[in-house]
């Protein structure tokens, strides 16, 4: 029990219970020496704490958050600006006289529109008042190891969020500074390539100097940037289209991080996935036919045979307060081909349906660790100046930047991991960044909007969305990411796409996933999948057969063939990708998986009679073998004059010619491979119409396959276009089509 607060010089002796005064009596000489000794004690540290209370209460002031009432009132934020008069006078000697005229408060709580960004001077000419100029330096410590002649630099600021509602008046926004080139950036960008391998900087506010703009620096935290999405999202994160209503397969099996065991995943438990590199073979920690028995045992997972990429995800789980996370190496029995082919079929629904992907992404074996997740794991060097009492700093790259640059963004495996996940938090050399399908969020942020419908820069740094709303749309846009990417075992390449192709299947009604897509084509849209093009810098060379079969891969299949894959018209003046209006591919069939026709179109597209679907010589026709009814007919080729010839580039753009007149007429174009070098005439089919592309033509195109033929079996060798007329005109002639 304390004694109540007393009057006059003895008030200190409030804060004592009266068990100090019954231990104290009678008086003595010592005593009265003791209770001096505790007096002074007790005074120094009362006055520390009324110290420490009228601190808080003035913090308070400038860091109040509450929902009911606004963060910054007109009065405050007078306040603020005339703090920061006081505290930024004096500070200009250490600014140029460009950057000192500047009144950088006022940027930083108001912000500059692109349209009146500020001009800054040469980059040349920054680094040359970098010696006298806080500012100055903080842009050229960037750009120390780069071209700066000839480049003018500006600023503006690009809002990064706002605070949380309700909303503000003024609307109160972060700002970050954004540098931009001033006059014709791209050529420059192509002049410079170290200029733009080096990318513009980014200067933020450091957290420190957040409560001077009444900033909450509440965002720091992985934990809560999870619950925000749960709590704020709601089914744009949680669910999906095809998500919706299904569940992990049985045969799933997960780590339990508690009991350290791999075990079948519980039916409604929340898990964590992994996305990471392997980076070689881990026989060494690989779950096996010999060992899935004692792992399945409690304790039978040993962490110490575990490489630092697989520990550290375990002791994050941990953290997050999550018991199981699913990991390739330890939950597939990787020396089973019928458990590992069952397992990677089910991509779509082990990444789908996690709670969270951690992705490492500043890891290139998984043997490194996961930057960030424990001490001295991650090295940073920022640069940080104080400018008119600020401290500023150049920020982090953003998250497509850092991914970019990561060497998990190289493996096609990873391409599916992530766009499959509805949550994913990086682990990058730079920083931690979480992303969903709402929000953006990294360690370096001050203030953060949590409202459902606020945006920042930070999210258009985000990955893409998938699927879009077309199902071909999100069909091209995987098999271009993913084949850019690359893979330990290229006949790999449909695996490590099944799981896109089957979330395809589902959200767009496809039917059986099987049968909808064949050697990674979308039959449903087989038209439309078929006018892939290589990469003009991709050999044209063939994957091997998976498992080591004999029977290679059809040649009209983009997953046939090695490198980057396109879909881009034939057209060197067109840039878009190619579309059909009607398709002359239809009916078709692959030998050993018949579709049926959709509609029947008059000759030559009528449908196959069973006789025709077998060669005159009666050779046999191998698994995938493409069989359709449509004209054919030779034409003429030479290569574009206009093209410049590099060792780089394996494709080129060919004029088509018509054979049949004098001399010969320019009738359309074509992408055929340099090596071998083509012959001068070459056969061409019919695969669709397209009348509304080429609009400045005057007339329809036709999209046509460059083919070579032996003994009645046909080779795609290039994709191109061919006037309707001049095709006509040619007399082509109708054939039953044997694409292998």
């Amino acid at each position: 029990m304390y004694s109540s607060y007393f009057s006059g010089n003895h008030e200190w002796l409030a804060v004592l219970p009266t068990s100090v005064f019954e231990a104290i009596s009678p008086v003595s000489t010592h005593g009265l020496a003791l209770v001096g000794i505790i007096a002074g004690v007790a005074l120094g540290v009362w006055v520390l704490w009324l110290s420490v209370v009228r601190i808080c209460k003035l913090k308070a002031n400038i860091d109040r958050t509450s929902e009911s009432a606004p963060l910054i009132n007109p009065d405050l934020r007078t306040d603020l600006q005339r703090h920061h008069t006081v505290t930024a006078s004096g500070s200009d000697t250490l600014l140029c006289s460009i950057c000192a005229n500047l009144d950088f408060y006022q940027i930083f709580l108001d912000g500059i529109p692109e349209t009146e960004k500020i001009p800054l001077g040469s980059l040349s000419t920054i680094l040359e008042r970098s010696y006298q100029c806080s500012f100055c330096r903080l842009i050229s410590f960037h750009f120390s190891h780069v071209d700066l002649s000839g480049i003018e630099c500006g600023m503006f600021s690009m809002n990064c969020g706002c605070l949380r509602e309700p909303f503000y008046r003024p609307k109160f926004h972060c700002y970050r500074l954004h540098m931009i080139i001033m006059k014709d950036p791209d050529h420059l960008l192509e002049k410079y390539p170290a200029f733009g391998a080096a990318g513009l900087p980014t200067i933020h506010l450091m957290q420190e100097d957040a409560f001077k703009f009444g900033r909450p620096p509440d965002l720091h935290g992985r934990r809560k940037w999870i619950k925000l999405c749960q709590e704020k999202h709601g089914d744009v994160c949680t669910g999906n289209v095809w998500r919706t209503d299904r569940k992990l397969p049985g045969f799933v099996r997960v780590v339990d991080v508690v009991s350290m065991a791999v075990v079948p995943a519980p039916s409604g438990r929340r898990y964590v996935s992994l996305s990471y590199v392997w980076g070689g073979i881990g026989t060494e920690y690989w779950t096996t036919k010999d060992n899935i028995t004692e792992r399945s045992k409690p304790g039978g997972l040993n962490t110490a045979n575990l490489p630092d990429t697989i520990t550290d995800s375990i002791l994050f789980v941990r953290q997050l307060g999550e018991r199981y996370i699913w990991i390739d190496a330890l939950c597939i029995i990787q020396d089973d081909l019928k458990d590992k082919s069952t397992q990677l079929h089910a991509m779509d629904s082990v990444y789908g349906l996690s709670h969270l992907t951690i992705i490492a992404a500043g890891s290139t074996t998984a043997r490194d660790p996961l930057p960030g997740c424990r001490p001295r794991t991650r090295t940073l060097q920022q640069h940080i100046e104080v400018v008119q009492g600020l401290h500023l700093c150049v920020a982090p790259p953003r998250l497509r930047e850092a991914i970019t640059l990561s060497a998990w963004n190289t493996r096609c495996w990873t391409c599916q991991e992530s766009v499959l996940s509805r949550r994913r938090i990086y682990f990058t050399g730079q920083q931690v960044y979480f992303d969903c399908r709402r929000d953006t969020f990294c360690e370096d942020i001050i203030a953060e909007s949590e409202h459902p419908r606020s945006r920042s820069f930070l999210q258009l740094s985000s990955g893409q969305t998938f699927p879009t709303l077309h199902s071909f749309e999100s069909y091209v846009w995987a098999v271009e990411a993913c084949t850019r990417r690359s893979l330990t075992i290229e006949s790999d390449i449909v695996d490590a796409l099944t799981g896109v192709t089957n979330a395809l299947a589902i959200a767009f009604g496809l039917g059986d996933p099987a049968r909808a897509f064949q050697y990674g084509m979308m039959l449903t849209d087989l038209h439309h999948a078929l006018l892939w093009q290589h990469d003009p810098y991709t050999p044209r060379a063939r994957r091997a057969p998976p498992d080591g079969g004999s029977s290679p891969w059809s040649s009209w299949a983009w997953a046939t063939w090695r490198g980057a894959v396109i879909y881009k018209a034939a057209d060197v003046n067109y840039s878009g990708e190619p579309t059909v209006k009607e398709p002359f591919v239809d009916p078709w069939y692959i030998l050993d998986v018949r579709r049926a026709p959709r509609s029947a179109y008059s000759s030559p597209r009528g449908i196959l009679d069973p006789t025709e679907l077998t060669l005159d010589i009666h050779r046999p026709l191998k698994p995938g073998t493409l069989i359709f009814r449509t004209t054919s007919c030779q034409f003429g080729i030479a290569r574009r004059g206009d093209e410049e010839s590099s060792e780089c580039v394996h494709y080129g753009h060919f004029n088509i010619f018509s054979t049949t007149s004098s001399p010969p007429t320019w009738v359309g174009s074509t992408i055929l491979p340099l090596c071998p070098p083509p012959p001068t005439c070459l056969e061409f089919i019919v695969l669709s119409r397209d009348p509304d592309k080429f609009i400045y033509y005057h007339e329809c195109l036709l999209n046509v396959m460059a083919v070579s033929q032996n003994e009645g079996l046909m080779e795609r060798v290039g994709l191109g276009v061919i006037h309707e007329a001049a095709w006509i005109a040619s007399r082509p002639e109708e054939k039953v089509v044997f694409l292998r």
